[in-house]
């Protein structure tokens, strides 16, 4: 029996914090708007389409940004805005199938193969998403559609913003061979560079290159390459996908060397990520600082353990471990981040004394 062809739709919400700000403050539209803080320490948390007209993204830091575009406006991030936005546009997601996997507050998967509401075909059903969507919020969606996940996602950012691209089984491995493979998911900027080093810079680049010679370079993810190069993805829709981790981090106003504001930097942001765990009631076994210094060097020291972490004076008592198995330091601290990960079962003992191992990495 020849398996059924899943029906995937990615929706992608345009520019979502920027666009928000912009429908909330008449005064931004059509201006270059960034979600962040312009002090000379800030970084850019969101873009609207005018800014990135001017090379301004997401991480790129403040100063930088308003060096490329001098009249760029910038707004304060409001994430409780924009979380009750994403229950909106997730409520709009439910009317059409229960097979949602949240990618992120604007971004997730639909598989829409059983066609719940009637509408004969994807590109309608995508669609009609998107016409909801927009009438609800005031907020227009991106949307690809496509036989599985690496090339929905592809497709919704085919015509941006405001716009749908459909990818069909006929068309899905020729198309795949025409795309850079800076665009491809799961290969990032450092991956991407390294491909071009061994002349692959399109999909059929690395369609081109046998599992072997992937293998050899790319170790571990050289099967998903293998497959992507031809338009293949197995991976279902998976509604009920464990977040991995959760994180917070800050980049300080100016470097720090005194141990003591490291330090409460450190716990900071410990307490943030506890307010999430505790929120949800997911507690993680691993415990991860990372520390950027001033020279923009990167490390980060990790912590797990057999049990949960279910408290926070113990989340606070592994990442002020973490932090000062790296202090005193001669070099100033530009930022400091905590991450939860490793999610488990709450079970009745807490860990109080952690048995520490440690992973550098940097």
């Amino acid at each position: 029996m020849t398996a059924v062809a899943r029906k995937i739709i990615h929706v992608d919400m345009d520019a979502f914090f920027a666009s928000v700000e912009q429908r909330d403050d008449p005064s931004l539209r059509g201006r270059p708007v960034a979600v962040g803080h312009a002090e000379a320490r800030g970084v850019v948390a969101a873009a609207s389409y005018e800014a990135r007209a001017f090379g301004v993204r997401s991480a790129l830091p403040s100063i930088t940004a308003l060096r490329r575009c001098p009249d760029l406006v910038f707004v304060p991030p409001r994430f409780d805005v924009y979380r009750d936005v994403s229950r909106q546009i997730h409520d709009v997601f439910a009317r059409y199938t229960d097979l949602i996997q949240p990618l992120s507050l604007d971004e997730a998967y639909l598989d829409v193969t059983a066609d719940e509401r009637g509408l004969k075909t994807a590109w309608l059903t995508a669609k009609a998403i998107r016409a909801d969507i927009l009438a609800e919020t005031g907020l227009t969606a991106s949307a690809g559609v496509s036989y599985n996940k690496f090339l929905a996602k592809l497709a919704s950012d085919h015509r941006k913003p405001n716009g749908q691209f459909a990818v069909t089984p006929d068309m899905g491995p020729a198309w795949v061979e025409t795309l850079p493979v800076s665009r491809f998911h799961g290969v990032g900027p450092v991956t991407a560079e390294k491909m071009r080093r061994l002349k692959i810079e399109t999909g059929a680049d690395l369609k081109a290159k046998s599992l072997a010679f992937l293998q050899q370079h790319f170790g571990s993810s050289a099967e998903w390459y293998h497959a992507i190069a031809r338009g293949e993805d197995d991976r279902p829709v998976n509604p009920h996908r464990v977040r991995k981790s959760s994180g917070s981090e800050t980049t300080f106003n100016c470097d720090l060397v005194e141990a003591a504001e490291i330090e409460a930097g450190v716990l900071k942001m410990a307490d943030d990520v506890w307010n999430w765990c505790e929120t949800r009631q997911a507690f993680g076994r691993t415990v991860t600082v990372k520390v950027k210094y001033a020279d923009f060097h990167q490390i980060t020291r990790r912590r797990s353990q057999p049990v949960a972490v279910t408290s926070r004076d113990a989340l606070h008592g592994a990442a002020l471990a973490l932090i000062r198995s790296l202090l005193p330091t001669e070099k100033g601290v530009r930022l400091v981040g905590v991450t939860v990960s490793n999610f488990a079962e709450v079970q009745t003992e807490a860990a109080d004394e952690l048995p520490i191992f440690v992973e550098a990495a940097a």
